[in-house]
């Protein structure tokens, strides 16, 4: 499994997003962004996650951070977690797990006794320069805004 560093070069990705356009991490180049990536659309935790970045959209901006969301599900299911939770930021589908793997939050996972490869839920912090500033993984759902806010703010 691929691990991202401090100062590490983000790996690049083109994906569609909810509305099947394509979003390039290029697209984000000059400005700060938050990758996270998460296992499913509209599950518990996802909705957690998506919802709090949501609802802290405006302070995120006011500190000059965009927000992007990745997961395995395809536009169709990206739409629909957006159009039901008004999340409003590209939710970008990567549905043959390739950019996950390149950013290490793909890897074998495990739950009541079973093993499977999946998503690990993670978040990271790119700069103006495309550069990790900071990653975390795996990182609880509610943790994402502050340890964004937190790290941005630097």
């Amino acid at each position: 499994m691929t691990t991202l560093h401090q100062g590490d070069t983000a790996p690049n990705f083109a994906l569609l997003d909810q509305h099947g356009e394509t979003v390039r991490l290029g697209d984000y180049l000059g400005r700060k962004l938050l990758v996270y990536f998460y296992p499913e659309a509209d599950t518990s935790g996802c909705t957690t996650q998506s919802c709090d970045l949501r609802d802290h959209r405006q302070h995120l901006a006011g500190i000059g951070l965009d927000v992007v969301g990745i997961s395995p599900d395809a536009p169709a299911k990206q739409l629909a977690f957006d159009e039901k939770y008004g999340l409003g930021f590209p939710l970008l589908a990567d549905e043959d797990h390739a950019v996950s793997e390149a950013w290490g939050a793909w890897a074998e996972r495990h739950r009541g006794g079973l093993s499977f490869m999946g998503i690990v839920r993670s978040s990271f912090l790119v700069d103006e320069e495309g550069r990790i500033v900071r990653a975390w993984s795996p990182v609880k759902p509610e943790d994402t805004v502050p340890n964004a806010l937190a790290a941005a703010a630097v």
